[in-house]
């Protein structure tokens, strides 16, 4: 009976401390499973995102951490179409977003603010519209924002003046 209230212990023990891990793990392949949804994949260069995986660390473009969760999604270059989702904002260990020269249209969704430990986000060659939301131009780790200057190019207005003291705005 010892033995039995022993194994019981620990099978609850672990379970307290993997669910957590799973859970966002899983959390972060929503939010690149809503990225997949969003795009036209016409190479085929997002064939390894497989939502039924229990994370997306052996994805192809996709970096991850010690603790499985996505610190790198570098998709620059791949004939992609489609645009950017507000779910990308779940992905809170990101550190950089690379979708330069595809053809992402639309607007950058302001939760991509949600991402306070984003260093590097490049978007610049796309379609996109509209403003950069000052939620990004303001996070505090950014350190490299390339999308602003294209303004002619891709009718996106800057927001560049509101870019925290220690971006850099290319």
């Amino acid at each position: 009976m010892a033995s039995h209230a022993f194994s019981l212990a620990l099978t609850l023990a672990l379970t307290a401390l993997v669910l957590p891990l799973l859970a966002s793990a899983n959390s972060d392949a929503d939010a690149l499973d809503a990225l997949h949804h969003s795009l036209i994949d016409p190479d085929n260069v997002l064939q390894s995102w497989d939502p039924t995986l229990v994370n997306p660390c052996s994805w192809f473009h996709i970096t991850c951490n010690q603790d499985n969760r996505v610190t790198r999604v570098e998709l620059f270059e791949n004939n992609i179409q489609g645009t950017i989702p507000s779910e990308l904002g779940n992905l809170k260990n990101l550190r950089s977003l690379d979708l330069f020269r595809n053809s992402i249209s639309g607007s950058i969704p302001p939760t991509l603010g949600n991402l306070k430990s984003l260093l590097f986000l490049r978007l610049n060659d796309n379609q996109l519209t509209g403003r950069v939301p000052s939620e990004i131009a303001s996070l505090p780790n950014l350190k490299v924002l390339t999308h602003v200057g294209y303004a002619d190019e891709n009718n996106v207005s800057s927001g560049s003046e509101q870019c925290s003291k220690s971006c850099i705005v290319l």
